[in-house]
């Protein structure tokens, strides 16, 4: 495989798009009027800042965009990253982006471009947000897009906060993901001439090899050099390899030295044992319908999920565990319902219409799903009376 030239598909603009040329014809292709957007552009309190604890202990500042720049950034995020025939996504890239022939973008797919590897190079880019700077955000509307000046600086000023993209935003991952528009893919082919399969997902650069110890000096020093070319540094804490033989080959978390990508053993004993104590749990009286139940199992299903997005066989055995143990609903829960339905009517007039009261309008439907199992025609009452409240469509 050292020669073979893996079939690659470079990230680029579809040629029917057509140039935004003025700040007019980008409020017209946004919805918004001239005056709106650059009134978000030049806010001051884009964001709420808070903290997320990460796995390895410390903490991840995380940006909350207010409800204005939400607004804003959430019809950029559909209208021009993410909107139909607008980008090309490369088939390097994998994360928060549009599916591409039907096919997700998320981590098995990802995972499953590095099947059968027998040495793997894992690369981390060191605070990534962060060192996504205003320039290169510049860059990438005037270059990528070919927008003039004035649009590219009013978008580059509602998709960033304190001369950086945040990770919070709704453009954000989308941003991170084009940031390499013009390097990465000239690197990606010349790996692929070495047999050497590369992907990134949002900042995880995985290089894979089906050569057992293969020599990643090479294949490293391109990478490392496109980063520093961005200015993104490169966390040498986490850029690691591993060979098979000697360590599990892991992307992603899934095993990839086989055929397709697989969940580790353990996890897979995990999620059984996870399953059976739901069961245990669900026998005991009456606990089947309390809150903390009801967490745990919701929790219980997203991992029994893992192993149909791997294709496990036996995640219909245990989905068939689960539906015999559903969550059932209380007393309260009738009160609570219809508390939640006399809300949204108080509310439906003033504020309808924005996105807060859309959550909490299909969220109120997702709490009648449960009441249905065991207070039907009370359930049928209530979400009739929804039907008066509906949110109108959501403008994307």
């Amino acid at each position: 495989m050292e020669d073979q030239v893996l079939d690659l598909t470079p990230l680029r603009l579809f040629p029917t798009v057509s140039v935004i040329a003025s700040i007019a014809n980008l409020a017209a292709a946004l919805d918004f009027s001239e005056a709106e957007l650059i009134e978000v552009a030049a806010l001051e309190r884009k964001y709420k800042v808070h903290e997320k604890d990460k796995m390895d202990g410390s903490k991840r500042i995380v940006h909350s965009p207010s409800k204005r720049v939400r607004l804003v950034q959430n019809r950029i995020k559909n209208r021009i990253f993410s909107g139909a025939k607008i980008i090309s996504w490369g088939s390097y890239l994998y994360g928060s982006i549009p599916k591409v022939n039907d096919v997700s973008r998320d981590y098995v797919e990802c995972a499953s471009v590095h099947a059968r590897a027998k040495s793997l190079l894992k690369i981390d880019v060191s605070s990534f947000f962060d060192n996504i700077h205003y320039d290169l955000v510049l860059d990438l509307f005037l270059i990528f897009f070919k927008y003039p000046e004035d649009v590219s600086k009013i978008l580059s000023d509602i998709c960033t906060f304190e001369g950086r993209v945040p990770q919070g935003g709704l453009t954000s991952s989308y941003i991170a993901a084009l940031i390499l528009h013009d390097v990465e893919f000239d690197v990606v082919r010349k790996l692929s001439y070495k047999g050497v399969k590369y992907t990134r997902y949002v900042d995880d650069i995985t290089l894979s090899s089906s050569v057992a110890d293969y020599d990643f000096n090479y294949a490293k020093s391109l990478v490392v050099n496109m980063l520093y070319s961005k200015g993104l540094p490169v966390n040498s804490r986490k850029t690691t390899e591993s060979r098979l033989g000697t360590q599990s080959i892991k992307v992603h978390g899934l095993r990839v030295n086989f055929s397709e990508a697989r969940l580790p053993r353990d996890e897979i004993r995990k999620i059984r044992a996870g399953v059976k104590k739901i069961e245990l749990l669900a026998s005991e009286p009456n606990y089947r319908t309390t809150f903390a139940y009801r967490r745990d199992y919701n929790r219980c299903m997203g991992r029994v999920n893992k192993l149909a997005r791997v294709g496990h066989n036996q995640w219909e055995k245990l989905i068939k565990r689960l539906e015999d143990v559903v969550p059932l609903p209380s007393l309260k829960d009738i009160e609570r319902c219809r508390d939640v339905v006399k809300r949204l009517e108080r509310d439906f007039l003033s504020i309808g219409h924005t996105p807060s009261y859309r959550r909490r309008f299909y969220r109120c439907h997702e709490r009648l799903n449960i009441l249905a199992r065991r207070f039907k025609s009370i359930e049928r009452s209530l979400r009739n009376d929804l039907r008066a409240v509906c949110p109108p469509k959501e403008i994307k």
